[in-house]
């Protein structure tokens, strides 16, 4: 064997072992995501000194195939030194993913949602203590023909502030089962549609990680909210661990 055919075969090899390893980690991360996690998540203004606010969604969750309902659990967590003071979890669904309610918030008006979102709810908390965490049973239907995304902001109570954005962040699967009783989605993964040909359909969203609000412009629900609360396209980011 000549000593270029060798190093062509050696070569072949080592690629070949580069992606399994891709391939494997990738898969291994998708399943340490665990019950929670803030994937996707990020800090956008600073929060209070002793403050640090963030999210976490499920790991995965399960689609009905009859129903195309699916329940997820969203958590807002301070995990600083101090109480948070008055605060605000939103949550935002996107394209597939249709949030129809979530348990003991409030529907944000349609004009007042951020361009490109179908639907969306506000949770307010007069204060959430150091350390602590609140969970949200969120009601939601998944179109398994397009891709979906969900997006968790947490503002301050005026809604002038965003600390913590968490997505807009794809459930989906790349191995749609329309003949099972239900589908897993995992987090951060973009659906693959079950409709022949639907894997073609455009991404969720607008393409951006930053959204601008809709047509009410600086209102986001409508007891009135001054501010942006989606992050301006430029601003340094840093991402959660």
């Amino acid at each position: 064997m000549s000593s270029r055919r060798t190093t062509t075969i050696a070569g072949s090899l080592v690629a070949a072992s580069f992606s399994a390893v891709l391939i494997l980690s990738a898969t291994a991360g998708a399943d340490d995501q665990g019950p929670g996690s803030s994937k996707g998540g990020k800090v956008i203004d600073e929060a209070p000194a002793g403050v640090k606010l963030t999210t976490a969604l499920p790991g995965k969750i399960s689609v009905d195939n009859s129903s195309q309902e699916a329940d997820i659990t969203a958590t807002v967590k301070n995990e600083g030194t101090k109480d948070s003071g008055e605060i605000r979890l939103l949550v935002v669904g996107f394209d597939g993913l249709t949030v129809k309610n979530v348990e003991g918030c409030s529907a944000i008006e349609k004009n007042g949602l951020p361009e490109g979102s179908n639907s969306g709810f506000s949770c307010s908390l007069d204060n959430l203590p150091a350390g602590e965490s609140k969970s949200y049973a969120v009601a939601a239907t998944y179109d398994l023909s397009k891709t979906g995304k969900i997006c968790l902001p947490v503002q301050s109570g005026d809604g002038k502030k965003t600390y913590w954005q968490q997505g807009p962040v794809p459930f989906g699967t790349t191995n749609p089962s329309p003949d099972a009783p239900a589908t897993p989605l995992l987090l951060g993964t973009d659906n693959k549609p079950v409709a022949p040909g639907a894997d073609k359909l455009p991404k969720t969203g607008v393409g951006r990680d930053v959204l601008p609000l809709g047509a009410a412009g600086a209102t986001l629900i409508a007891a009135g909210a001054a501010g942006l609360w989606w992050a301006r396209q430029r601003r340094p980011e840093r991402q959660a661990d």
